[in-house]
């Protein structure tokens, strides 16, 4: 969540600039203030087991961050972490179906799917690669949020535009990329720790 927390810090600009054309330009304000949010709640409270980090952030960004975003990432944060459990350490196989079920908890909120030129066009992909590796997860993700460019927004604020909504990158899918991206370099700086 850190790692996280610093790339939407890091990106946070470019985010509400992508949002700009297509949404209401504060996508990367919302989410900075929320997981600055998730940041200090875990700081003052750390959770013992990795289910129980993914569920306090996701109930900090639903009641921090307005708009769609929160109740998205949170759901994501929520489930996920739910079905992660009270296990202490977790399995990469076991985070894969936890994903999983956390992203299809956001396709019944959103009632969106994938080419809707949602955070589930960087989603969907990114975790189907994890069954390759955490960085196969983030490239795939990162490659879905670039595909969002030609479509038309069928779901969100920027379905409004309609046609205006083509050829402009979805903020969503952008920031879904950024925390699988995050993901990755986490897992490979463990790796390499583990390597040493």
């Amino acid at each position: 969540m850190s790692a996280a927390a610093a790339a939407v810090e890091r990106e946070a600009d470019r985010l509400t600039e992508l949002d700009s054309p297509i949404g209401d330009a504060d996508h990367g304000s919302n989410l900075l203030r929320g997981f600055t949010a998730v940041r200090a709640a875990l700081e003052a409270e750390p959770p013992a087991a990795p289910g129980a980090v993914l569920a306090l952030a996701g109930r900090t960004l639903i009641s921090t961050v307005g708009g769609a975003s929160g109740p998205l990432y949170g759901t994501l944060l929520r489930r996920t972490g739910k079905e992660l459990g009270d296990a202490a350490e977790v399995s990469d196989e076991a985070l894969r179906k936890a994903l999983y079920t956390g992203v299809g908890a956001v396709a019944q909120l959103g009632g969106a799917a994938p080419g809707d030129k949602t955070m589930l066009d960087a989603l969907v992909p990114g975790v189907a690669a994890l069954t390759t590796s955490y960085r196969a997860a983030a490239d795939a993700a990162e490659n879905g949020a670039l595909a969002t460019v030609p479509m038309q927004a069928r779901k969100g604020r920027a379905s409004y535009l309609g046609e205006r909504s083509i050829g402009h990158q979805d903020p969503g899918a952008t920031s879904s990329a950024l925390l699988l991206g995050a993901l990755a370099d986490v897992a490979e700086a463990q790796d390499g720790a583990e390597a040493r």
